[in-house]
């Protein structure tokens, strides 16, 4: 029997892998499970399960908004007040992995190692924001997971109207929030 057991493992080697985690990110538009690649973008999905397991993300808001583009939460509140976070982590965007449709990656500033707490949602291929070079803009933004379930709410954040708000733009006229964001048990 035992040897049996030990053929099936070795003609299926993904069944002795563990299933990449996920997060379930319950927005007022609805759900949104990420599976995220830890092989990949392993201190950036680290970083990440430590807000979704801290209940960080729980009651911000999606507070940039550009259809065709993107949308991005994961640091305001409501008020437009910024929530203080852990330290940045490194860019890991040279990892094989596109900013295509339905991928998630992490916001950052002009400094490329400066992704904290802030991630975006792709709503089309945005072949620019990869990694091409690791001097000046070409450092390209992590991404380190994709949509697995819940695209229709992604577009429904993507087809609210925005405006300016606390001197930002593209900020939702209508609060999309987000009001949990849980590991999903495998």
């Amino acid at each position: 029997m035992w040897i049996f057991l030990l053929a099936a493992a070795l003609a299926d080697p993904a069944a002795s892998k563990a299933a990449p985690p996920r997060v379930t990110l319950s927005t007022s538009k609805g759900d949104i499970v990420v599976e995220l690649y830890p092989d990949k973008a392993p201190a950036t999905v680290k970083s990440f399960l430590t807000y979704v397991n801290e209940k960080f993300y729980d009651g911000t808001i999606f507070h940039r908004v550009i259809p065709g583009f993107m949308i991005q939460g994961g640091g305001f509140t409501a008020d437009m007040n910024q929530k203080a976070t852990h330290g940045p982590v490194k860019n890991e965007a040279d990892n094989g992995l596109s900013n295509a449709r339905g991928t998630i990656a992490m916001a950052r500033t002009s400094d490329p190692h400066s992704a904290t707490s802030q991630f975006f949602i792709n709503l089309v291929d945005n072949n620019g924001l990869d990694r091409s070079s690791p001097r000046g803009d070409g450092w390209g933004y992590t991404v380190f997971g994709k949509v697995v379930s819940g695209m229709e709410a992604v577009d429904a954040i993507a087809g609210v109207p925005t405006g300016r708000k606390a001197g930002m733009g593209d900020v939702p006229t209508q609060t999309v929030t987000l009001t949990s964001a849980r590991q999903v048990k495998n």
